[in-house]
């Protein structure tokens, strides 16, 4: 009986311990260089963008940098491209509404195939990614890396703490969110190549 208390005990230390280990880093980076890169490559024209407007919260153990929850935002209205009137046409109600719809997400729901090679760790992320307010369930690869005591060096030394950086490359389709559908091809992909390369900060005392 005795030796069971001790095994409960012992159990209950080590999750306690293991939850402690969960970090949260802030994806709003305060150097402001976080930033998101789209290209709709369409057989007349290739149109490549950004996207800077990013926030939202990941948590990860460092011991185990391939498990990641969270949730990644990106402000409708901080996409951009050169061409000042695609700009409007892109933010506008036929396309991304962003007046309506101002945030584009997308929510970890699922790591699967992880694999850990030091602070790095690889995995297929399942989530769930909304725009114009429509949700579709991706997989995408991503990478994570874990760099403790580094946002000093990021900052030039004006904030201490740790640094995450996610990496991923994926794509969607503009039609299975309701984006005008099946029109205006030659000029503007259906498909979105989406490239991501972001980092969060944990800040410490």
């Amino acid at each position: 009986m005795k030796h069971t208390a001790i095994i409960i005990a012992t159990a209950a230390a080590l999750a306690a311990t293991a939850t402690a280990e969960e970090i949260a880093f802030d994806l709003k980076d305060p150097k402001g260089v976080n930033n998101i890169v789209f290209t709709l490559d369409a057989p007349l024209e290739s149109i490549s963008g950004t996207a800077n407007g990013i926030s939202g919260t990941v948590e990860v153990d460092p011991a185990e940098p391939e498990e990641i929850e969270g949730k990644i935002v990106v402000d409708a209205k901080s996409l951009t491209v050169p061409n000042s009137l695609m700009q409007e046409h892109m933010l506008g109600a036929e396309w991304i509404d962003a007046e309506k719809h101002p945030e584009i997400t997308f929510e970890i729901k699922e790591v699967l195939n992880p694999v850990k090679n030091g602070n790095e760790g690889t995995a297929d992320v399942k989530g769930v990614f909304t725009l114009k307010g429509v949700s579709k369930e991706i997989t995408v690869p991503a990478k994570v890396t874990y760099l403790p005591g580094r946002l000093s060096d990021r900052t030039n030394g004006k904030m201490q703490g740790d640094l995450i950086v996610i990496r991923t490359n994926f794509q969607i389709k503009r039609g299975d969110f309701g984006i005008k559908a099946g029109e205006n091809l030659d000029k503007v992909s259906d498909t979105i190549d989406i490239s991501l390369s972001i980092a969060g900060s944990a800040p410490k005392p």
